[in-house]
């Protein structure tokens, strides 16, 4: 499955793995805890960002180890005609989710009775006085089980990884470094943070506020590119573009 036809693995994995890092998980609430009163604390957010990092490398290594056995019959199929109408039809249905996820989550936040969101009541479990290491982890933890079936970029990275000729210690390698660069953007903004709190707190302020109120469009947008590229990839190899 070539998801950018004619890019080498790694610039295709490098790219789907810093959209990965704009998600709920890796970049949100990591941006919510850098803009609390006071010091910033940096411990808290380092085990936050290695245990999610740490959850996903440890999820795509048993999605590699269970691949393997199957991978060569799923490779097969979807290299076959058959396999690419599936994907110009899976290309299609993401590219309407991410017209239609906009639309509920602005009815659910017009709702009389909506409280506190998933991703304020994970701030305030993490940001609270005393917090303990467990906690921290319990929440990065759940963070990225929620948000594991909708992390679709990690999820096809995966499946490029188990199809691609590498050997299994080099294919843990490079999801080690995917995972990696994952995190590297709230590591990018935590360096920022630390080394010039008062420049970067109020565009960290507002940055997060954004992130929070559009955590159903980003991942619109997240399946739509998706989605766009699947399909194209599919048309292509079915000739539809050969008709027009």
């Amino acid at each position: 499955m070539d998801l950018i036809p004619g890019a080498p693995l790694p610039l295709t994995l490098f790219v789907l793995a810093l959209v990965d890092g704009l998600s709920v998980g890796t970049l949100v609430i990591p941006l919510l805890l850098m803009i609390t009163p006071g010091k910033v604390r940096v411990g808290r957010h380092l085990l936050y960002l290695s245990t999610i990092s740490i959850f996903y490398l440890g999820v795509g290594v048993l999605f590699l180890l269970g691949l393997m056995n199957v991978i060569d019959v799923v490779g097969d199929f979807f290299s076959s005609t058959a396999g690419a109408v599936v994907r110009l039809v899976v290309g299609a249905a993401l590219l309407i989710a991410a017209f239609v996820i906009p639309a509920n989550e602005k009815r659910m936040r017009e709702r009389p009775d909506a409280g506190p969101g998933r991703i304020v009541r994970w701030r305030d479990r993490l940001v609270a006085d005393g917090v303990p290491a467990r906690t921290v982890i319990a929440v990065a933890i759940a963070a990225g089980i929620v948000e594991l079936a909708t992390m679709l970029p990690y999820l096809i990275g995966m499946t490029l990884l188990a199809e691609s000729p590498l050997a299994l210690p080099v294919q843990v390698g490079a999801l080690a470094a995917y995972c990696l660069v994952m995190v590297l953007p709230a590591l990018v903004l935590l360096g920022l943070r630390v080394v010039a709190a008062r420049l970067i707190e109020r565009p960290l302020e507002r940055l997060a506020a954004w992130f929070a109120r559009t955590a159903g469009e980003t991942t619109s947008w997240i399946l739509g590119v998706i989605g766009f590229l699947l399909a194209r990839a599919a048309a292509t190899e079915l000739g539809l573009f050969d008709l027009l």
